[in-house]
């Protein structure tokens, strides 16, 4: 009997049929294509790309090229007039070969190497992050006539992959260090946050924008004018629930910045999981299955080390499974698990599916962001191919 997928099992508000209608295209027409391999959907890019920031005024969108390196990708967006942020030699390479202008380039990590501060100054990229002196005194030597912005720790509650800890600094040491980057003659340009990646609680962006508010006029009464207010990322996209629009996060954000700021300052909005994560839909094969002290595990041929790794931040990812026959009846719990020989390698843990076939195909959505850019050849198993549609 033919298998088929059974798209009813897609949660409420998971609105990506269109992408899993050229999936299942593309595998009916490519029978033999091995798994796993990750398919991007490049129309659904497109219409991201066209959606973020156009209801924040004066906007300037930077596609956060960590989330999905895949020249295509760079090149269709450039194509759109996108800019870029990046936190590396190799992405900045990866963007210059594809004939992006320095202009559209900032670098928000805020803790940069010697070498990547050097090849950006080389190449005329002149806007940075920071939040220590050790990093405008590297900027001062390597790339003095470049301007910076500072982060500001916000809170992250509510946000799937929390980032409030490795970077930023409290409102008084964020002063300190602008004036100390004025001291050392690099031009103080701004303020900079992330409400956390994933973002699922609006109510970050408002005492995000409220702590920079405060910051800004800190700044302004200690003689800096400041011009550029960076977002950040924290787009969500809907993995296992729903999540708020962004119409919804942006027009709020903008009654905010109306209410806060000057009238003229710039925009700057990092996405990258809100720009390509919905897009990706991973194609695996179950390879096993067993019961082990009356818990079930399906073992399934990508894995944490070779696209999930996000798995095991707590990402939880929407999975549609092949069946030849109804499905009422056969549902059990199964705790995924990928193809190394490593304990570690564990998805996730309760996922309602029905008894898989080895062989069996599954669908795994809202791949297309840290997934095969995170990936190794852990244990000798490939990175997944990258199928554009």
């Amino acid at each position: 009997m033919k298998k088929r997928f059974d798209l009813s099992a897609i949660p409420p508000g998971i609105n990506v049929r269109s992408t899993i209608k050229k999936c299942l295209d593309f595998m009916n027409a490519h029978p033999d294509e091995p798994t796993p391999y990750l398919v991007m959907d490049k129309d659904r890019i497109a219409r991201k790309a066209r959606l973020i920031g156009r209801n924040i005024r004066r906007a300037e969108v930077y596609y956060a090229v960590k989330a999905n390196t895949h020249p295509e990708i760079l090149a269709m967006l450039h194509g759109m007039g996108l800019g870029f942020e990046i936190a590396s030699g190799g992405e900045l390479r990866g963007l210059l070969e594809l004939g992006v202008p320095p202009e559209k380039i900032i670098s928000s990590n805020p803790m940069k190497t010697e070498k990547f501060i050097a090849e950006a100054a080389s190449a005329g990229v002149t806007h940075f992050s920071f939040d220590s002196r050790d990093e405008i005194d590297k900027l001062a030597r390597l790339h003095p006539s470049c301007g910076v912005y500072i982060r500001l720790t916000v809170p992250n509650e509510g946000s799937e992959w929390p980032l409030s800890r490795k970077f930023g600094v409290e409102t008084e040491e964020a002063l300190a260090l602008l004036i100390y980057a004025r001291e050392k003659g690099i031009r103080p340009l701004g303020i900079t946050f992330h409400v956390g990646s994933q973002c699922t609680n609006p109510y970050n962006w408002d005492m995000a924008l409220s702590k920079a508010a405060r910051l800004w006029e800190m700044a302004r009464d200690a003689g800096l004018e400041l011009s550029i207010l960076n977002l950040g990322g924290g787009y969500p996209i809907r993995y296992t629930k729903d999540v708020a629009e962004i119409e919804t996060i942006e027009r709020r954000v903008d009654e905010q910045l109306a209410r806060l700021f000057p009238p003229d300052i710039r925009i700057f909005i990092e996405p990258g999981r809100g720009m390509v994560g919905d897009a990706g839909i991973f194609v695996t094969s179950v390879h096993g299955t067993a019961c082990r002290i009356d818990e079930n595990w399906m073992y399934v041929d990508v894995g944490v080390f070779n696209g999930l790794m996000e798995g095991v931040g707590g990402i939880r990812y929407t999975w549609l499974s092949e069946s030849s026959g109804p499905v009422t009846g056969q549902m059990k719990e199964w705790t995924l698990s990928g193809p190394s020989c490593d304990s570690f390698d564990v998805i996730d843990k309760g996922v309602r599916l029905p008894h898989p076939e080895v062989g069996d195909r599954m669908l795994v959505l809202g791949c297309g962001a840290y997934t095969t850019c995170y990936a190794s050849e852990f244990n000798g198993f490939s990175i997944p191919k990258t199928i554009l549609l």
